[in-house]
């Protein structure tokens, strides 16, 4: 059981409700006198304390009983952290809070989410802590929601505070949100980071800041990506300009994945409060795309807690492969990618794109390391969209990096990457590669039927075209990888640049 007491106003030992199929539980409600002066101003405060058990539900609310003329409602909380052995997960409380239209999957009362990066927040109608909505505090049943990532053998034991001020509500401001189109060069390849943490989650960088870096790194377009919240979205407007282009979206940071919401409208919030068992990511991904947003599962293979992907891809627009800098898990990610491009040429179905993003949240993590290069008709969300989703990309690790790649065979026909060269199975295809800003890499040709060709490294002036003949009898689709020198053993290096496949032949 959840042992939670109050002080201020006793309310003794509070009672458990089960919300649903175990994975939440709703406390005893903290009750608040209404202001003994009509609403114009004064403090009230209640402490709750209580303990969570190991295997606690995923989330557990607690009431907040909001009389008339509340200005302001402030949550502080802590939490212990008992020494665990080795191994073992330690205690991580997140936070959050729901207003009073309820705690009901789809977040019609959804106010913020601060993870467990902040230890206390403040809601009111003219501000609000980065990672929340600004609004009024109307009467009511808020929730505080606490979300028990991990909990020490141990149990996990936490103290909330919860301070109301009475008085005159503040005027809510209206949003600006930022343009959907930057000027551009017509159509041509464009360079962006779609995976970005600024301080309105776990990030340690201001927009202005994460703007910045992204001119720095040579980026087109960048994508929002707090985890579980939308309040960033006004605060990108002065961000953006005629250089770049910055699209609106979320990380929905579930307890079996992490999903990237790619370019949704404005103002758009998606749920997280599930799992795979659930059954109710398909009606999520349905609202990102609903909202003009694409779907995208983010670093499917990292060893975080919660973050190995558990919903599959038949919803996804493209997976994030390469997450940062590049490491083991994305090297699991990509193997396990192309295994899903032999299986979508062997079995006739649709392909799903892959794309690579700096996941960045504080210094010195670099923006734009690796970055997506998409060719799209403009530079706007709706093109870069359809670049993405159709698979006309690159992954690169860095601006320095420019790759051209094509086949060509039979009676002149011509594919760029994403697209298909139809030909016949025993025609002779000339796949062609032209580098730059890679020295020293090596350059593979990767086939449904494993790496087919490697060339000799780079020049130190990292540049260079590779060319291989092949037909589609032999190669259902070709993608290139260029790697860095490996340090030791028979495992390739680290990627530089990998392109989404070309496909040979007749569908």
């Amino acid at each position: 059981m959840c042992d939670d007491r109050a002080d201020g106003n006793a309310i003794g030992r509070r009672a458990l409700f089960v919300t649903g199929a175990a994975a939440a539980l709703t406390l005893g409600s903290v009750t608040f006198a209404a202001a003994a002066d009509g609403g114009r101003g004064g403090q009230e405060t209640q402490t709750v304390r209580g303990t969570l058990p190991p295997g606690a539900p995923d989330f557990v609310y607690v009431p907040v009983e909001v009389p008339p003329g509340v200005r302001e409602i402030k949550v502080a909380y802590t939490y212990d952290k008992p020494s665990v052995p080795a191994g073992t997960p330690g205690n991580a409380l997140d936070i959050g809070l729901f207003d009073e239209r309820g705690t009901d999957l789809g977040g019609k009362g959804f106010r913020g989410w601060s993870g467990g990066a902040r230890t206390e927040f403040f809601v009111r109608a003219d501000d609000a802590t980065p990672g929340y909505l600004p609004g009024p505090v109307r009467a009511g049943t808020w929730h505080v929601a606490l979300g028990p990532y991990t909990v020490a053998p141990q149990g996990l034991t936490y103290e909330l505070t919860i301070t109301l001020t009475y008085g005159e509500p503040g005027e809510t401001p209206k949003p600006a949100y930022p343009p959907e189109r930057a000027e551009g060069r017509g159509r041509a390849w464009y360079r962006g980071d779609c995976h970005l943490h600024s301080w309105h989650s776990d990030g340690r960088r201001t927009p202005a800041e994460i703007g910045a870096l992204a001119r720095a790194a040579g980026l087109d377009f960048i994508n929002t990506s707090d985890h579980n919240t939308n309040s960033c979205h006004p605060h990108w407007a002065d961000v953006a300009g005629d250089d770049l282009l910055v699209m609106l979206g979320e990380e929905v940071t579930t307890r079996n994945g992490h999903v990237v919401a790619l370019g949704t409208d404005p103002g758009t919030f998606v749920d997280w409060r599930y799992r795979a068992r659930d059954n109710r990511f398909g009606k999520f991904a349905r609202r990102v795309r609903q909202a003009g947003g694409l779907v995208v599962p983010a670093h499917p293979h990292a060893t975080c807690v919660g973050c190995n992907w558990k919903f599959g891809f038949g919803d996804a627009d493209a997976i994030e492969v390469w997450n940062g800098p590049y490491t083991p898990d994305d090297e699991v990610a990509l193997a396990d990618w192309d295994s899903m491009l032999v299986a979508s040429v062997r079995e006739g179905r649709d392909w799903i794109p892959a794309m690579g993003n700096s996941d960045a949240h504080r210094d010195p993590d670099p923006v734009g390391m690796p970055q997506t290069v998409v060719l799209a008709d403009g530079l706007t969300r709706q093109a870069i969209q359809d670049g993405i989703r159709a698979g006309r990309s690159y992954v690169a690790e860095s601006a320095e990096v420019t790759l051209s790649f094509g086949a060509s065979g039979g009676r002149g026909r011509h594919a760029g990457i994403g697209e298909r060269l139809e030909v016949d199975r025993d025609t002779p295809v000339s796949v062609r590669l032209e580098v730059s800003g890679a020295p020293h890499c090596t350059v593979r040709f990767v086939t449904d039927q494993g790496v087919l060709f490697t060339a000799a490294p780079l020049p130190v002036s990292g540049a260079g075209t590779v060319e291989w003949r092949t037909t589609a009898s032999y190669a259902a689709y070709v993608r290139a990888e260029l790697r860095h020198e490996a340090a030791a053993g028979p495992l390739p290096g680290a990627l530089a640049a990998f392109t989404n496949p070309i496909f040979l032949g007749h569908r």
